[in-house]
């Protein structure tokens, strides 16, 4: 209602008054209020809005967080303004209206923290399922004057709660109350007062359990429900009750003869009236809840990407905001162990973590003092183990017990059925607290002692690969190489027996002098000195190699490859091309090559092209093709048609094709095409295109096209598409919209569209408003952007604004879910197009509101556009602001404008960010720090990884 004369006109006036005051204190734009309260503009500018409708209980709510104020006195302001307060007409009456609660004060769970400086709890869009349409047959029915019941039975935060809040709105609107029984007991509050329920009233039993199943008042408290939904003067009454399955179970069981049946009256009460909750979403709900995150809810967005697997959205979206809450408050040695996980996961170690890694990388991650306390504790890790096992809704816990499914291939013969794996406790982060790490701790460094818990405990290859290489772009060299090289030994199948120093401290760490491995050699490899299998002897060749010992390194190769190992046989022969020996290395790669280890002989050819000798190249690629390996002749080839030898160039692509190479038919018949012989180039894109390269078809019609013979042209296209090649449909979309076969290209993007590839759709839309204007384009732009083509929401976001509807244009760009952090959210978008045209000040609302959304390169854009404007000051402000917000380029600009001052110790400053960040130029480093940085960020003494 508007604010008016009386009561109710005064309160919306001093309700206005105070947000009024509160936004200008706050010092905000009503758009950056929405974006901190997490409100539609639209719905924030009604708020102030002086003959606007009254503004909703939640977003009020919201409003208050976001400004600081008080949240109870503008609620009470809000009820009278609407005339929802108690009045002497229902003072007796129980509960209040369906649109004054909180979902949260009914217990709905939170799918999310919201924005500002004190978040509210906030819910995802909603995704209707089986079960919620029997609850709008009750509500209809219930408001229709028949009273109704249902019970909705389902697990822990399978989303019961939530469905009957969503089941009641349509009442709310009809100016329905609800009541929550709840002080002093639950049990006691609906004992005492379900006689006193009035007409139009929806009677909340959620988890009723607690009021069905209390030992001394359950049966009483169904048999005054049961009253309540027969008596033929209480008038329309809904009952929405919730159950986990164990009680309904234990409810409705039949008691067993001559035995005690407490629950009589509650098996009567739910008979016909329970519903199932399923745990998963189904096909069809997963499909509607893609919709909604590509139509801009993120919650959903974030937790489809969480689930993609186990369809478990609702316990997702339901113990995400506790997980964080538990991980935030945990214990000191808890938090370490989280904190340890996501670093972890970020830095590329699989999904299952050894528990001893983990107790062990958790050390210096607690500050002195708990640490001291811990230290003193031995035992410390069994609590705070079990601790981060306790699971939240949703049945998730911050830190699981969990391990990889066993195999179930056939045993290996002479394999004793009783071995096991001796592998010890494996652990898993719980997938939110694992986004949130790479989030949250996306700029941090590990501290020294994972990366020495990591070298002593984990035994994957891939995890330490992926944590050397982590290591190596966050400059800790001397990790890095410890890492690689744990990592080679792992890949060889060695095992040390008795690990030496777990932490390469020493300033010259060595290698091992005697590598002691299980014996699990492959097929084929034998056994070599007893100790040593032949893959780890060529990991310990490569060692001496890159120490320079080439001697040793090529005894140790030669050794390996007597065992049977072919990749050592081909890095024996690139030492012996280094060492001056073309001959011998051209020999020892044949024979690699001959067993099936084709890498050296492909090295040997772009040895000889580079280095001038293009016969050898050539009679090495020929033989490469022969043996099964035709890319390098392939390779060879395009190089002699860029120098412009097309006759060789043939000649090789033939070779090449002849060999089963289907790239070489798709470059041959470009060749023939440009050559003029299109009949044999057709017939070559057609075999390429039989052999899986359709691209071929589609590459000769673009040349065709060059030429003007438009029939054939669009044969070519026409076939490539029918062969599903994506481009070429969106060529056919375009030719035909510019012959004036508007109606057929039209068709045909809508077509491919609804197959998942909406690309055509997104060009026609582009076409038509360059040609046509907006009005005829804006419907393909927005299909498209239903069909799941993020750009194209983009490019209708600009041609709304040049079109002069730049609110229109605001509005959709607010609509997108910014999930890519590689692309620009469509307001920084916006904000730079209205910057480059010179409109300054209605761009830097908007760089400001998409940096509140995630984009931290927004305030990137804001400072080059403050420097532009002669204001270096805020400049420099901005650059810092947006580099603690995750903009890795405005690290980079300050370090350079620390350096160009000549303020050394600035830029190493931060420079040693952007590196904990693993987003430093790698040759910035080196020039830097030639030796490395140590995990604390201080510079690592001078090592020596060969001695």
């Amino acid at each position: 209602m508007n604010g008016g004369d009386g009561e109710h006109g005064a309160a919306i006036v001093e309700l206005r008054r105070r947000l009024d005051d509160g936004l200008a204190l706050a010092g905000l734009t009503k758009t950056q209020l929405a974006a901190r309260a997490g409100l539609g503009r639209t719905t924030v500018q009604e708020a102030f809005g002086a003959q606007a409708p009254v503004p909703s209980a939640a977003t009020i709510a919201a409003l208050a967080d976001a400004l600081g104020l008080p949240e109870a006195p503008l609620l009470a302001l809000r009820r009278s303004a609407a005339g929802t307060g108690v009045t002497r007409g229902d003072a007796g009456l129980l509960g209040k209206p369906i649109g004054d609660w909180d979902p949260h004060h009914l217990e709905v769970h939170p799918s999310g923290p919201g924005v500002g400086r004190t978040p509210v709890p906030v819910l995802s869009g909603y995704v209707a399922r089986e079960h919620d349409r029997v609850l709008a047959d009750a509500v209809r029915a219930a408001g229709s004057g028949r009273p109704q019941m249902v019970v909705l039975v389902g697990s822990s935060s399978t989303g019961k709660t939530r469905a009957c809040w969503e089941a009641v709105q349509p009442l709310a609107e009809r100016a329905w109350r609800l009541w929550h029984p709840f002080n002093p007991t639950r049990a006691d509050a609906a004992l005492e007062d379900l006689a006193r329920v009035g007409p139009r009233t929806v009677v909340w039993l959620n988890e009723a359990q607690h009021y069905l199943g209390d030992a001394r008042r359950g049966e009483r408290i169904a048999a005054a429900v049961h009253e309540l939904l027969t008596a033929a003067d209480r008038g329309p009454i809904l009952v929405l009750g919730t159950l986990w399955p164990e009680y309904a179970r234990r409810y409705t069981a039949s008691p067993a003869p001559g035995a005690p049946d407490p629950h009589s009256r509650v098996r009567e009460l739910l008979a016909g009236r329970l519903v199932t909750v399923p745990d998963a979403f189904d096909a069809r709900a997963l499909q509607e809840a893609a919709v909604r995150a590509k139509a801009g809810d993120r919650l959903l967005s974030e937790a489809l990407g969480r689930t993609q697997t186990s369809g478990r959205v609702a316990q997702d979206l339901a113990g995400a905001p506790l997980l964080l809450h538990r991980y935030l408050t945990a214990s000191p040695g808890a938090r370490a162990l989280v904190e340890a996980a996501m670093d972890a996961r970020r830095l590329g170690v699989g999904l299952h973590l050894p528990q001893d890694f983990l107790t062990a990388a958790a050390v210096d991650y607690l500050g002195q003092e708990d640490y001291d306390d811990l230290h003193n504790c031995p035992d410390w890790k069994r609590p705070a183990l079990a601790e981060l096992a306790e699971p939240v809704h949703g049945k998730q816990a911050p830190l699981r017990s969990t391990g990889p499914r066993p195999g179930r291939r056939a045993p290996a013969a002479g394999s004793d059925p009783a071995e096991a794996d001796a592998g010890g406790p494996m652990l898993r982060l719980a997938d939110y607290l694992e986004q949130y790490g790479r989030s949250a701790r996306r700029r941090l460094c590990p501290p020294a002692s994972f990366w020495d818990a990591a070298h002593a405990h984990l035994s994957d290859a891939d995890d330490l690969d992926a944590l050397a290489r982590r290591a190596r772009v966050r400059h800790r060299l001397q990790w890095a190489h410890h890492l690689r090289l744990r990592a080679d030994l792992a890949a060889a199948g060695a095992a040390p027996t008795a690990p030496g120093p777990t932490a390469p401290v020493d300033d010259h760490p060595h290698e091992p002098q005697a590598v002691v491995v299980e014996q699990a050699p492959a097929a084929g490899v034998r056994e070599v000195s007893g100790v040593q299998v032949p893959m780890a002897l060529h990991v310990r060749g490569i060692w001496r190699a890159e120490a320079g010992d080439r001697a040793e390194a090529e005894r140790l190769f030669r050794r390996a490859a007597e065992g049977g190992h072919l990749e050592a046989l081909g890095d024996l022969a690139l030492l012996r091309e280094e060492a001056g020996d073309p001959h011998g290395a051209e020999t020892l790669a044949r024979e690699a090559a001959a067993a099936g280890h084709t890498e050296a002989l492909r090295r040997l050819v772009e040895l000889r092209e580079c280095g001038g000798d293009h016969p050898t190249a050539q009679a090495l690629a020929c033989a490469l093709a022969d043996a099964g390996s035709p890319d390098p002749l392939c390779e060879l080839a395009a190089r002699r048609q860029e120098a412009g030898d097309t006759a060789a160039a043939g000649r090789l692509f033939r070779h090449a094709a002849d060999a089963g190479h289907v790239r070489a038919v798709h470059l041959l018949a470009l060749l023939v095409e440009r050559a003029g012989d299109r009949t044999e180039a057709e017939v070559l894109a057609r075999r390429a295109a039989d052999g899986g390269a359709v691209e071929a078809l589609f590459d000769l019609a673009v040349l065709r096209a060059s030429t003007g013979d438009a029939a054939r042209t669009e044969s070519l296209f026409q076939q490539a598409a029918d062969a599903g090649h994506a481009k070429a449909t969106r060529a056919l979309v375009v030719l035909w919209e510019r012959a004036g076969r508007r109606a057929e290209a039209e068709a045909l993007a809508r077509r491919t569209a609804r197959a998942g590839r909406p690309g055509a759709l997104r060009d026609l839309a582009v076409l038509r408003a360059r040609t046509g204007g907006l009005a005829d384009a804006e419907p393909l732009f927005l299909a498209a952007v239903d069909a799941g083509h993020p750009d194209a929401l983009r490019e209708l976001v600009r041609w709304r604004d040049e079109n002069g509807d730049g609110s229109g244009a605001e509005d959709l760009a607010r609509q997108a879910v910014h999930t890519d952090l590689s692309t620009f959210h469509p307001l920084h978008e916006l904000a730079r197009w209205r910057d480059r045209n010179g409109v300054r000040s209605d761009s830097e609302p908007l760089y400001r509101e998409a940096a509140c959304l995630g984009d931290a390169d927004a305030l990137l854009d804001l400072a080059v556009s403050r420097e532009r404007a002669g204001c270096h000051g805020d400049a420099e402000d901005l650059y810092r602001e947006a580099a603690d917000a995750g903009s890795v380029d405005a690290l980079r600009v300050l370090w350079l404008r620390r350096e160009e001052r000549g303020d050394r110790r600035g830029a190493d400053a931060l420079c040693r960010e952007a590196a904990d960040a693993g987003q430093a130029p790698l040759f910035a480093l080196d020039s830097r720090w030639p030796s490395g940085l140590d995990p604390d960020g201080t510079l690592t003494p001078q090592w020596n990884p060969g001695v």
